[in-house]
């Protein structure tokens, strides 16, 4: 299975801008430019984008985790935060959520543990990958 996307850019890098889509036409046209990664504006950032990517692979594979051990997911939330520095990303921060039945907090750390260094994306990401997560008991 192969996915894509496309960028285009136009102008300089300070004053340009440029336009993100993907294969599934999810993001079709999305701006980005010099302000929305270094400072504050309209559009998106390949480090936003990153951290959409990450949160949305290690929640699915915790959630296989969870089910391959017999466990009912009634939710997990995860929020992801890329650390940009010096023109690097130098870490990713995961911030879990979980509703799981009849789990024990120890397991429950365990298979984030696991979902934390096996998603297909933490093990793109050469950097610093951590996680907090917080089991809510129905």
């Amino acid at each position: 299975m192969k996915r894509n996307a496309t960028a285009v850019w136009e102008g300089s890098l300070k004053e340009g801008n440029g336009k993100i889509s993907t294969q599934s036409t999810v993001l079709s046209n999305a701006q980005y430019s010099f302000k929305t990664r270094f400072e504050h504006g309209n559009g998106t950032n390949p480090e936003e984008l990153i951290a959409a990517a990450h949160a949305g692979c290690f929640t699915m594979q915790l959630t296989a985790y969870l089910n391959e051990a017999g466990f009912r997911v009634a939710s997990i939330e995860t929020k992801c935060d890329i650390d940009f520095q010096d023109g690097s990303v130098v870490e990713s921060h995961l911030s879990v959520i979980g509703r799981v039945d009849a789990i024990s907090t120890d397991k429950f750390q365990e298979l984030v543990k696991k979902a934390e260094t096996t998603c297909p994306i933490s093990r793109l990401l050469n950097t610093k990958i951590t996680s907090n997560a917080t089991l809510v008991l129905p």
